[in-house]
């Protein structure tokens, strides 16, 4: 009688084979930890409906608005973004527009400065008081909403005030004829026009290019950079990440320039393509910002978010804010689309965050 050998129990054993449910599950997960999947699916939906409730949406006039509008905050909402990543707010960002561009146009109407010394006069300006936010809030430990609150009100009031003071107006015109005007406005003003055989042609503004580049170098140094993986570790957990070494303090500050400049950029853009410039420009736009970066992903409690969420969501509010218009609603519609996608994308970005970290 034969018997059959068994195996010894410590021989090595393969491996089983990998569960092909776990692997979807795991893809599942990576995708889902994506910020900007949620509003790129949202991007997706408005621009199919708006395209095929109306007309005017999808022809060249109307893209060449809507993504004028949308490209103008992008900008901005891409620098929010990295600011609320690293687990700060800059509600002083609006009023930035205006104080840059006042500046710039008075210095080049009124005192007859040439253009790149009044711009990069009013560069100089927006660094500083980013810079001057970011010290305040670390130096201080006061919340960052508080600290920029206050400066929002600084800045506006100084742009109505010394505005009227130096030139007894409340807005600057006649840069057409300042000197160097058109040197200005070939790298912040100028349009491409492409005829589409619509009544309109395709118009492609400068600010469009500056949103695309910003949100690419943003994307680059949020993930491919060491800069990147300090914004991240500040943000979700500040204590720690000073204990290992992240320089806070700088990175900090960095971020509150960057947001700073961004609205320098955009005053630049706006002033040198309607060749003027209100006291109030700027003003009570900080909050879409907040909002454009949500929708893209961005928690409120940092550490997490995206840049190119923050484009899609700017690209969501520039598509509403026109097909509202399109469709020949009440324009006030508009807030109320905003209240409610920014409650929703709170609600989603947490619930999509924590399934993600249940099934990784």
């Amino acid at each position: 009688m034969s018997t059959t050998a068994e195996a010894p129990s410590d021989a090595p054993q393969s491996p089983p084979d990998a569960d092909e449910r776990l692997a979807g599950s795991h893809r599942l997960a990576r995708v889902l930890r994506r910020p900007e999947v949620g509003a790129a699916v949202a991007a997706l939906v408005i621009f199919i409906f708006f395209s095929v409730t109306t007309d005017a949406f999808l022809t060249p006039g109307g893209v060449s608005t809507w993504l004028f509008t949308a490209s103008s905050f992008g900008i901005m909402a891409v620098a929010v973004a990295l600011l609320m990543i690293g687990g700060e707010f800059d509600l002083s960002a609006g009023a930035m527009w205006g104080t840059t561009g006042l500046t710039t146009g008075i210095l080049m109407t009124h005192y007859h400065t040439n253009v790149w010394l009044a711009i990069l006069a009013s560069l100089a300006l927006a660094v500083a008081i980013g810079f001057l936010n970011g010290f305040l809030v670390m130096w201080t430990g006061l919340p960052s909403f508080i600290v920029t609150l206050g400066t929002f009100f600084v800045l506006r009031g100084v742009n109505l005030a010394v505005t009227k003071r130096l030139i007894n107006e409340v807005s600057v015109t006649g840069l057409l004829d300042a000197k160097g005007f058109d040197s200005g406005k070939h790298l912040f003003g100028s349009s491409i026009r492409i005829d589409l055989g619509g009544a309109l042609p395709l118009t492609v503004f400068a600010v469009t290019w500056w949103w695309i580049a910003v949100s690419a170098v943003a994307t680059w140094v949020l993930l491919r950079t060491r800069a990147g993986n300090w914004i991240f570790a500040i943000g979700g957990a500040q204590t720690s990440a000073r204990q290992v070494g992240v320089p806070v303090f700088q990175t900090k500050v960095g971020l509150f320039i960057t947001t700073a400049v961004a609205g320098w950029l955009v005053g630049m853009l706006s002033l040198f393509k309607t060749t003027t410039v209100q006291s109030t420009f700027g003003v009570g736009q900080e909050f879409i910002f907040i909002i454009c970066a949500v929708v893209g992903g961005c928690l409120l409690t940092g550490g997490y978010g995206s840049a190119i969420g923050a484009a899609l969501g700017a690209l969501i509010y520039g598509m509403v804010q026109q097909g509202i218009v399109f469709e020949g609603w009440d324009n006030d519609w508009l807030y109320a689309f905003l209240g409610v996608m920014l409650l929703g994308a709170v609600l989603v970005n947490n619930f999509v965050k924590s399934r993600a970290e249940a099934v990784g």
